[in-house]
């Protein structure tokens, strides 16, 4: 029954439309104002990270890595649990393994889970990318036209 409540909250809340191009949240890894690639052709969100280092804490499988969010923002260190590994193609449709972690999305006042593989972006234009997985069920569509339709309307994240 419970799960039945949660589709139905869903289901009723309002429609938002962003552009094809957001600046976004993820509030558990201190990144704040991602510009971020929406990008529903891709089925697994990306995140740009370098010195991706696996680690063990207290028995459980940890990765800490570098961020760079633009060529003017200083270098910062992010730990997080691993969520699992994965085959996942690149730009060029070659398949890499790559470490995907969970962490939450926040997208104006909404927030909910999301699974991100880590993967070097340098040489791509969006530190990151978020695909259609992370957009499904959540009452969002996007316009393919128009970018930072959250800004635009005033309904930036704080």
């Amino acid at each position: 029954m419970a799960n039945l409540n949660m589709k139905m909250e869903k289901s009723k809340r309002e429609l938002l439309v962003i552009g094809w191009m957001e600046h976004l949240d993820l509030p558990e890894l201190g990144l704040n104002q991602i510009k971020a690639k929406i990008d529903t052709g891709a089925r697994t969100s990306a995140l740009h990270a370098i010195g991706i280092e696996p680690f063990d804490q207290d028995g459980e499988d940890w990765v800490r890595f570098q961020v760079q969010l633009d060529e003017r923002a200083p270098l910062l260190w992010v730990e997080a649990k691993i969520h699992d590994r994965r085959e996942i193609k690149n730009t060029s449709g070659i398949s890499e393994e790559r470490i995907v972690i969970q962490t939450l999305l926040k997208l104006t006042d909404r927030s909910w889970p999301i699974a991100v593989s880590l993967t070097d972006r340098t040489k791509m234009t969006f530190p990151m990318i978020v695909g259609r997985t992370a957009l499904k069920n959540h009452n969002i569509a996007v316009h393919t036209r128009r970018a930072n339709l959250i800004r635009k309307l005033g309904r930036q994240s704080p």
